[in-house]
């Protein structure tokens, strides 16, 4: 004989629903299994108790499996909707920054001295208040920028007169070390006078031929400069003649 239909509704018995929970629930997991392995698909199963036990069986992991599903959803209207939504506020904030950019863009103007139409006495006085301040500020600064490039100077010239100092001690040292025995005279070079080349040039040339044989003594050579002999020179009568 069959086995006859079971009507379908709550059993009220605790004892008889629990054991039919067991078997009903073992029964549905051996079937997600070899629904699994028979046709090559992912399922997985979760079942709580009436009393709030947790059931599970999954074929490919729970995490994967519930992964998998999120992604799924993604692609619903649900995250369509959320796109626009998310769409609409990146609007509103670029409208927002638009707006803030425009006025920060007039301001400037206005700290520039342009675009005041408009404007009233009160809010010039603010503007012009804000300009003084921002002028003192860079006073400010730049005084102390002038100040630490001063100190910078001084440190560089203290650094240079030590090193000047030093580099006298060290020549003072090599004196003592190296005496010098002869005093070393410049040469200065002094451009001849045209007139009476010759006879000035002799001149020298004595001076210097007697002021040698003097300090040596030893030298019996003489040098003789001028006209040669028997040469006299020009009276007046024969200046005359020539001219």
């Amino acid at each position: 004989m069959g086995r006859g239909k079971i009507e379908i509704k709550r059993i009220d018995n605790a004892s008889s629903r629990q054991v039919t929970f067991s078997k009903r629930r073992t029964g549905l997991f051996k079937k997600a299994q070899e629904l699994s392995i028979l046709c090559d698909s992912e399922v997985a199963v979760i079942v709580f108790s009436n009393t709030g036990k947790l059931f599970e069986f999954s074929s490919s992991g729970m995490m994967r499996t519930l992964s998998r599903y999120n992604k799924c959803l993604g692609s619903t209207d649900v995250t369509a909707v959320a796109e626009i939504k998310t769409q609409k506020e990146d609007s509103k904030m670029v409208d927002i920054l638009r707006e803030e950019i425009s006025k920060l863009e007039s301001k400037q103007l206005q700290l520039l001295g342009k675009d005041l139409t408009g404007l009233g006495i009160k809010e010039l006085q603010n503007i012009e208040q804000q300009l003084s301040e921002g002028l003192l500020s860079v006073k400010a600064k730049k005084e102390e920028l002038l100040m630490e490039q001063l100190e910078q100077s001084r440190v560089q010239e203290q650094r240079v007169m030590l090193e000047n100092e030093t580099l006298r001690r060290q020549i003072e040292e090599l004196r003592c070390l190296f005496p010098q025995t002869e005093t070393m005279v410049p040469f200065q070079y002094q451009r001849p006078e045209r007139k009476n080349t010759f006879v000035n040039t002799g001149a020298r040339c004595l001076n210097l031929a007697n002021n040698c044989g003097n300090e040596k003594g030893s030298s019996d050579t003489v040098f003789h400069l001028g006209l040669p002999a028997g040469v006299q020179e020009e009276g007046p009568q024969e200046r005359n003649l020539f001219k």
